[in-house]
């Protein structure tokens, strides 16, 4: 995702640097100038951040001492699907170091990344918005704000990802159920995207679970484990519950168990087969 969306900003004539912990994944971009280092990179009119999960993200800008270098970013844009626990950890660290921060997630895969027609969904305060709009604009589109507090950004995206998992997860049950009466999977799922659920979300995953094609992975399956846990412990704090993210979860996990964990997020599928011993 950070590949496509640095080339984003590039065709979009914005100077980009970019670093990558591992290197060969910042190289080989049109128009984006490799840096050795997070501190290289961390610098400039805006710096966005893409990674995988809190711990890496935590570990690059907090633990690796960014805020506390003297030359640091006007503008710092978190885009990465982390807890709402580091999103207010980060908005804090980030004010006391005076450094202007903005939380935009985003919601697409890498070919909508490639298009530069991600869903960016961004909250922070409003000037600071106005600021990032041109960059968000590169990379986007369509930028959708929900208010001055960063952490709605995030509180967000984790919801919107429990929905994109609960309709795989209800496509495979589905699946599974119609198979079990003689209905093949993939022409039930031909009448239900063009039909009832004709959307990009269960087009894209329903064509993968109906052709079982997981690999190469658009969203891998351990990344949306990892944002299930997040969206059930931001329930929690909100003192909310998600009983079904509790059954994804462990859907998750068995997927996980039986070596699907790199595949992609809609592998999840052969979870509702293997149980209904349809593979």
């Amino acid at each position: 995702m950070g590949r496509a969306m640095a080339a984003s900003l590039a065709r979009a004539g914005h100077t980009v640097r970019a670093w990558n912990r591992t290197p060969e994944g910042a190289r080989g971009i049109d128009g984006v100038t490799p840096v050795a280092s997070a501190a290289e990179a961390f610098a400039g009119e805006a710096v966005i951040t893409m990674l995988a999960d809190d711990a890496a993200l935590e570990a690059v800008i907090v633990a690796g001492g960014l805020l506390d270098r003297a030359e640091r970013p006007g503008l710092h844009i978190g885009m990465s699907t982390v807890s709402v626990a580091l999103a207010r950890q980060l908005t804090a660290v980030h004010g006391r170091a005076g450094v202007p921060y903005i939380s935009a997630p985003v919601f697409g895969r890498p070919d909508v990344a490639e298009a530069g027609k991600l869903n960016i969904v961004a909250a922070g305060e409003a000037a600071l918005l106005d600021r990032a709009a041109p960059l968000l604009d590169a990379m986007g589109a369509k930028t959708w704000r929900f208010g001055a507090e960063p952490v709605r950004a995030n509180a967000v995206k984790l919801a919107g990802n429990f929905m994109l998992i609960s309709a795989i997860e209800a496509m495979a049950e589905a699946c599974a159920l119609t198979q079990g009466h003689g209905v093949a999977g993939a022409d039930f799922l031909d009448l239900m995207t063009n039909t009832l659920f004709a959307s990009p979300v269960y087009k894209g995953y329903g064509a993968s679970i109906a052709q079982n094609r997981y690999e190469p992975p658009g969203f891998g399956l351990k990344l949306g484990a990892k944002d299930v846990r997040l969206a059930l412990q931001a329930g929690e704090g909100a003192g909310v519950p998600l009983p079904f993210a509790s059954v994804l979860r462990d859907n998750l996990i068995e997927a996980i168990s039986h070596g699907d964990g790199e595949k992609d997020l809609s592998a999840l599928a052969r979870v509702s087969a293997r149980r209904a011993g349809q593979s």
